[in-house]
């Protein structure tokens, strides 16, 4: 960690211990998970999972997720997880009805969908209506979906609409087209965005060691440059999730994931970052508490306050959370 970083977790702490009224709990003592995915074969049709690694091709449910984050403060935000587009009203009455319920730990959703069909406005303006559907996402990384797909004028017509109804859309891109991502966030002024994953920074990229035979996706300059130019967008906010997935599981270590996040971090400035779990995607390098716990020693030179928001703050007011 730098010197500077340092510093100002000093102030910090000096300025915490003169003022009672602060807020003097561990900075992640609450944790909003702004990324939970939870998925039953039995009632929804993921069609890429059958040529996903096998630690995902089973159940995760609540059961589960809760076991995963044992002994930690958690709310999670379901994160849509790339249903077939013909199950994608089945998969947001399941996840508004589990928010319903109020026994777990998912108090809010981003669903899927498909900002360029004609029907996608109707669709929005329904699931709206319950309270829980913050946002939505149609994942942009897959090989289906090629390049410049993203400011095609129907999609582009449909994320203009999300602003409309005050509904978040969520950027998941490959690292090289994040200038794309920049374009359609400019296009589109009054809709707000969360760039999942780190923009899929690849911490691989940065040390050639993880890498083994592995094929890099994205030089680390094209990817800072593509970072900075969605943090120029002020209506562009930064999940801090999902590059434990990129790492061998095993052979990494905190300062592995480092270049990624504080880039991330710097770029975006304190009060535009929030925490992602990812979880079970995260399985592919750690399970979640190893992705917790890395970030904590990341972070740990941050001023608590800086902190605070990384972890609940920003996420709870971003998607208008009562916790």
């Amino acid at each position: 960690m730098n010197r500077r970083h340092l510093l100002k977790s000093a102030a910090a702490t000096a300025l915490a211990s003169s003022c009672s009224s602060l807020d003097t709990s561990p900075p992640d003592s609450l944790i909003i998970d702004t990324h939970q995915h939870l998925w039953d074969r039995s009632q929804l049709h993921l069609p890429w999972l059958a040529d996903a690694p096998q630690v995902l091709r089973k159940d995760y449910r609540t059961a589960e997720y809760r076991a995963a984050f044992a002994e930690l403060n958690v709310k999670s935000i379901y994160m849509e997880v790339d249903v077939a587009p013909s199950d994608h009203e089945k998969e947001a009455d399941f996840i508004t009805g589990l928010c319903r319920e109020g026994n777990t730990t998912t108090i809010a959703a981003t669903i899927g969908g498909r900002p360029a069909s004609p029907q996608f406005e109707g669709y929005i303006t329904n699931y709206k209506a319950t309270g829980y559907v913050k946002g939505v996402r149609q994942v942009l990384h897959g090989d289906s979906t090629p390049r410049g797909f993203c400011l095609q004028p129907d999609f582009v017509r449909g994320i203009r609409a999300l602003g409309e109804h005050r509904l978040n859309f969520e950027l998941t891109m490959r690292p090289t087209e994040l200038h794309d991502g920049a374009k359609l966030t400019a296009l589109c002024p009054d809709t707000r965005f969360v760039l999942d994953h780190c923009g899929n920074g690849d911490p691989k990229a940065f040390n050639p060691k993880l890498a083994s035979d592995q094929k890099r996706s994205c030089k680390p300059d094209e990817w800072k440059r593509g970072i900075d130019a969605c943090a120029a967008r002020p209506n562009v906010v930064c999940k801090i999730s999902g590059i434990v997935a990129f790492v061998p599981p095993g052979k990494w270590h905190a300062e592995d994931l480092a270049p990624v996040v504080n880039h991330c971090l710097d770029a975006f400035g304190p009060d535009r970052v929030f925490f992602g779990g990812d979880w079970p995607v995260c399985l592919l390098g750690s399970p979640v508490r190893g992705w917790v716990d890395a970030l904590r020693q990341i972070v740990s030179s941050r001023p608590a306050s800086e902190r605070r928001k990384l972890w609940s703050r920003n996420a709870i007011k971003f998607y208008g959370l009562s916790v």
